[in-house]
Parts: structure tokens; C-alpha cells; sequence
């Protein structure tokens, strides 16, 4: 059974205290120009990691990922007349 996974963008302060993440996600991306890190949780937990790294002193702000909540299947084409024409200079 896959388990589903949300991702978190938590904006630190300093670059220092980032390992300390780890234990609230698995850290998938760290911006060092930024200051920002991206770590995935499990979507279940996911409001509860939110609360406890918001209470971090280092921590500037935290964003919930808002991709479970698009829907991301589409009916038919928004413009079924315009069509791409790939071999366009051949």
C-alpha cells in the first residue's frame, strides 16, 4: 500500500539548524540562496507537522503543499479547434 505524502516549504531563518528538520520529514530540497526547505510527510500527519514547526523559534514561515487539493483530471480540451501541429518545419 503506498502511503500518501504531502510537501511542506518551511522559510528558516539560518542555514544552521536545518538538520534538525529531519525528524519532522524526509528534506527534499534546500535552498541555500533562499533560506527555504521543501520536506514531504505523510499527508495524515501533515497539519499536525505544521503546528509543531511553526512553534520552532528558527522557523520564519510554513506552507502546506496545495497540490492534493487541485484536481488534476480534465473532461475534454478547453480549446478543441486549436490544435498543435508538431511537425511544423520538417
Amino acid at each position: 500500500m503506498i502511503t500518501k505524502r504531502v510537501g511542506i516549504a518551511v522559510w528558516v531563518r539560518s542555514k544552521k539548524q536545518i538538520r534538525q528538520l529531519r525528524k519532522y520529514g524526509v528534506i527534499h530540497h534546500v535552498s541555500k540562496r533562499f533560506n527555504y526547505v521543501i520536506l514531504y510527510c505523510n499527508q495524515d500527519d501533515a497539519e499536525k507537522t505544521v503546528k509543531q514547526l511553526r512553534l520552532l523559534p528558527f522557523i520564519e514561515k510554513v506552507e502546506l503543499s496545495k497540490k492534493p487539493e487541485v484536481k488534476t483530471e480534465f473532461k475534454k480540451p478547453l480549446h478543441p479547434r486549436e490544435r498543435f501541429d508538431y511537425n511544423i518545419g520538417i
